[in-house]
């Protein structure tokens, strides 16, 4: 069994209580990670605060040596932690060494990024103002809490602590109870790069009993979230002076607007679908399309779906089971409310505890739940409608706004639908999806609040300060 401490100040904590995390893949424990106490919640805030100022006083070049040699020891242990990975979230292995290797560049890019953060130079002149020179630098906003999803446990943790160090904050980083193996094992790597003390903190425990502890401490300047719509809108009402970044959920649509190039379509739906077994936010969580379409459509999807590889992570196939029989039991009940309601089976509805097989669900209606609840899991809901501006509404009423995917060969017609798709990010011919990396990406209405990416993250983590020369 796998046994990670949390870590403050540089030290590995064991104060005798720890918090057991569940195979997926076999239902059984995988390992165990420290559970704090609030006591040592706060001294993680607190070191992380008296640590802050002298970090931010190293010099850019120098923050980024320190952190590099942390970046080659992950570089150096990925196929370990890939391992971590597919063992906490029935990640196939070869992805979860991609996410790790996936990271990696995004610290190299931000490295780099970073040292592309100049100041912005002003006159007054144009005000009429003579003799006055601005000079507005970018400056850390101070303790920057970290809070990752189990889907990315790696990636998405990484994207945000070190865009906060590179810029001179310093990070307490909580990740999700399945993502705290793989949260923990940076513990000695951090210890080993030699970090300074406080810098970088890593929490764990039983969210409902640290997790209003966690998210609410004085000496937070800024959470950066990703996670579910329910957690992120509490963090919403008790964060109301902390500055916020949230990622939260999706209902990404796919506009089908022609059959000129089906094949490709249903390529990019079924990645964007299935993938990682749907439990991703930019997952293609439902298609609308007309009749006529869907009648040659849906017969391609269903040769797709059936075709996917469906068991364990260790045989690297493309469906595992989901994270855990919770998460199956409410995927389940959508595909049950939609067969009881008129819909259609194309394939699937299989499953075997938390291990479900793809399932494509045609003549969805807009009265069943599987049209607006976000599954996270491996279900694909075909609406079929005729008129072009009902498809643009459907898109439009759902409680997300994350991404959508319109398939159309004509080019002025796709961008001119994009335009009126209410999302932060449309993409045309393709699948939903977050990167590249270097891109914003960004949600509305349920699905977030503020931008990421790397440059956008870097931004996110500073604020403005102004020096006014007189001269």
């Amino acid at each position: 069994m796998r046994q990670y401490n949390a870590l403050i100040n540089n030290e590995l904590i064991d104060n005798g209580q720890w918090l057991e995390i569940m195979n997926p893949a076999t239902l059984a424990v995988a390992g165990k990670v420290s559970a704090l106490s609030a006591e040592d919640i706060n001294k993680a805030f607190a070191v992380a605060r008296s640590s802050q100022q002298q970090w931010e006083e190293v010099s850019l070049l120098d923050r980024i040596a320190v952190i590099k040699k942390f970046r080659d020891l992950i570089d150096k242990n990925k196929e370990e932690i890939a391992q971590v990975m597919s063992e906490e979230i029935a990640k196939n292995l070869k992805e979860s060494l991609a996410e790790v290797v996936r990271t990696i560049e995004i610290i190299d890019y931000t490295f780099e990024e970073a040292k592309r953060m100049e100041p912005l130079a002003l006159t007054g002149e144009g005000m009429g103002a003579k003799n006055k020179l601005g000079v507005f630098s970018r400056v850390a906003k101070g303790v920057v809490l970290a809070i990752s999803p189990f889907n990315y446990p790696f990636n998405l943790a990484l994207a945000k602590i070190i865009p906060a160090l590179v810029m001179g904050n310093t990070v307490v980083f909580k990740p999700a109870t399945a993502g705290s193996l793989v949260g923990t094992y940076m513990s000695k790597l951090v210890i080993e790069a030699g970090l300074p003390k406080g810098i970088f903190n890593i929490v764990t425990g039983r969210g409902r009993e640290i997790g209003d502890i966690i998210t609410s401490n004085p000496e937070i300047d800024m959470i950066s979230f990703t996670g579910s719509v329910g957690i992120g809108n509490q963090i919403r009402k008790m964060g109301s002076t902390t500055d916020l970044v949230l990622e939260l959920g999706g209902k990404d649509p796919a506009i089908v607007l022609d059959d000129l190039n089906l094949e490709k379509y249903a390529d990019e739906i079924i990645n964007g679908a299935y993938g990682y077994s749907g439990q991703r936010c930019t997952a293609v969580k439902r298609v609308l399309v007309n009749n006529e379409i869907a009648d040659k459509l849906v017969p391609i999807l269903k040769s797709k779906v059936e075709a996917l590889s469906v068991g364990m992570p260790s045989e690297n196939t493309f469906i595992t089971p989901v994270i855990d029989e919770k998460s199956a039991d409410f995927i389940q009940g959508l595909i049950d409310d939609a067969k009881e309601k008129g819909a259609t089976i194309v394939t699937g509805d299989k499953r075997e505890k938390n291990l479900m097989w793809p399932t494509l669900i045609d003549n969805v209606t807009v009265d069943m739940k599987v049209a607006w609840e976000e599954p996270f899991g491996p279900v694909l809901p075909v609406i079929r409608i005729d008129s072009y501006d009902e498809m643009i509404k459907i898109a439009n009423e759902s409680q997300f706004g994350l991404q959508a995917s319109v398939f159309c060969q004509d080019i002025s017609k796709a961008i001119l639908t994009a335009k009126k798709i209410k999302t932060g990010t449309v993409n045309i011919n393709s699948r939903p999806q977050r990167g590249p990396d270097s891109f914003p990406f960004l949600g509305i209405k349920d699905s977030g609040e503020g931008v990421q990416g790397i440059r956008e993250s870097l931004l996110s983590m500073t604020r403005y300060q102004g020096m006014i020369i007189n001269y």
